[in-house]
C-alpha cells in the first residue's frame, strides 16, 4: 500500500514537472528575443564609457537593456567606416545599427559634447523599434507621422527624410523613431508615455542634441550673416569706386582745361577765376571723402572677411571631428 501510495506521488511530481517544462518551453518560444537579449546582456562586457552614454542620455534601465543587448562599439579608428557604410560622400556618418549590433563613431571634440551620448540612444531606439511587433509598429508608426507633419516645413527635417528615403528605402518610420525621440522636446502625450517606457528623462537626450547641433547652427548663422555683409559691402565698393574712377577722371578734364584756359588768359575776371577753381577744389574734396571711405569700407571688407575665413576654419575642424574617413588606423596591440 506505501509504494503504491508512493508510485502515485511520482506520477503527480512528474506530471507537475512535464507541465512545468511545457510551460517553460512555451514562454521561451513566445518570448524567444527577450532570452536571446537577456543571454547577449549576460555574456556582453560593458564598460563605465560605454554604460555613461545612455545613463546621461535619460534612458531607464529597460532602455539601457536594449543598448546593452546590442553589444555596443564606441571606435574612433576606421574600423568603424567597416561597419557603418558612408552612402553619400556629403554625409558624415555617426553610428549605425547593423546586424543587430550598435557601432558609435568615437567624437572626442569638446566642442560637440553630447554627440556620442545622442547617436548611442538614436541607434538604441532602431533596436527597439525592429523589436516592436506588427501591431505596435502600426500603432507607434501613426503617432510617428503625425508628430513629422508638424515638422516637415522644417528645411533641415525634411532635407534628413529625403536622405534616409534615398539611403534606407522602406525605413522611414524606423528612422524617424530614433529622430522624434532624440531631438523633438515637445511631442503627443501618447508618443511621450510610449518612450517613458525607455527613459527615465527623455528630456535630457534632446538637450544632449541640441547642445552640440547648436555649434553647427552658430557658426552657420554667423557664418551667412558675414556673407551678406560681405557681398553687400563687396557690391557697394565696386560701385562706387567705377563711379569714384568715372568722377576723379572728369575733374582731371576739367582741371586740365582750367588750367589750359588761364594759361591762355581766357578769364574775364580775378572773380570769375576764383568761383570755378572753388567749384573744382569743392569736387577734389568731395571725392578725397569719398576715397577714404571706399578705404574705410576696404579695411572693413577685410576684417569681415578674415572673420568669414575664420568661421569656415573652425567649422571645417568640427566637420572634420565628426568625419570618420579622416579616423587614424587602427592601432596595433603591443606584444
Amino acid at each position: 500500500m506505501l509504494n503504491q501510495k508512493r508510485s502515485k506521488v511520482w506520477i503527480i511530481v512528474n506530471s507537475v514537472i512535464c507541465l512545468l517544462l511545457i510551460a517553460a518551453s512555451a514562454w521561451v518560444v513566445l518570448n524567444r528575443q527577450f532570452v536571446i537579449d537577456q543571454i547577449a546582456v549576460w555574456q556582453f562586457h560593458s564598460t563605465p564609457q560605454l554604460d555613461a552614454l545612455v545613463d546621461r542620455a535619460g534612458m531607464n534601465n529597460h532602455g539601457k537593456f536594449f543598448f546593452l543587448a546590442s553589444r555596443p562599439v564606441l571606435d574612433g579608428t576606421q574600423n568603424f567606416n567597416n561597419e557603418c557604410a558612408r552612402i553619400e560622400s556629403t554625409t558624415s556618418i555617426l553610428g549605425c545599427y547593423s546586424n543587430n549590433q550598435i557601432f558609435i563613431y568615437d567624437v572626442t571634440d569638446k566642442a560637440l559634447d553630447g554627440v556620442r551620448e545622442v547617436t548611442a540612444t538614436h541607434e538604441t531606439l532602431h533596436a527597439i523599434y525592429n523589436r516592436l511587433s506588427t501591431d505596435e509598429k502600426d500603432k507607434i508608426d501613426v503617432l510617428l507621422e503625425a508628430e513629422y507633419k508638424k515638422l516637415q516645413g522644417n528645411k533641415d527635417y525634411a532635407d534628413r527624410m529625403a536622405f534616409y528615403a534615398r539611403t534606407e528605402p522602406g525605413e522611414r518610420d524606423n528612422e524617424l523613431h530614433s529622430v522624434v525621440g532624440t531631438e523633438i522636446a515637445k511631442i503627443s502625450p501618447e508618443l511621450e508615455t510610449y518612450y517613458s517606457k525607455y527613459f527615465t528623462n527623455r528630456q535630457d537626450v534632446v538637450a544632449l542634441n541640441k547642445k552640440y547641433m547648436s555649434k553647427f547652427i552658430d557658426l552657420k548663422t554667423k557664418a551667412n550673416a558675414l556673407a551678406a555683409q560681405i557681398n553687400d559691402l563687396t557690391s557697394s565698393i565696386t560701385t562706387r569706386t567705377n563711379q569714384y574712377n568715372s568722377d576723379a577722371k572728369k575733374l582731371d578734364s576739367d582741371i586740365r582745361a582750367f588750367n589750359l584756359r588761364a594759361k591762355n588768359g581766357d578769364f574775364t575776371s580775378q572773380a570769375q577765376f576764383d568761383a570755378e577753381r572753388s567749384v573744382l577744389a569743392t569736387r577734389s574734396s568731395e571725392l578725397n571723402d569719398v576715397r577714404s571711405s571706399i578705404n574705410s569700407d576696404i579695411s572693413t571688407y577685410d576684417k569681415l572677411l578674415a572673420e568669414y575665413n575664420s568661421l569656415a576654419s573652425e567649422s571645417k575642424k568640427l566637420y572634420n571631428s565628426i568625419d570618420s574617413t579622416l579616423a587614424p588606423a587602427p592601432s596595433v596591440p603591443s606584444s
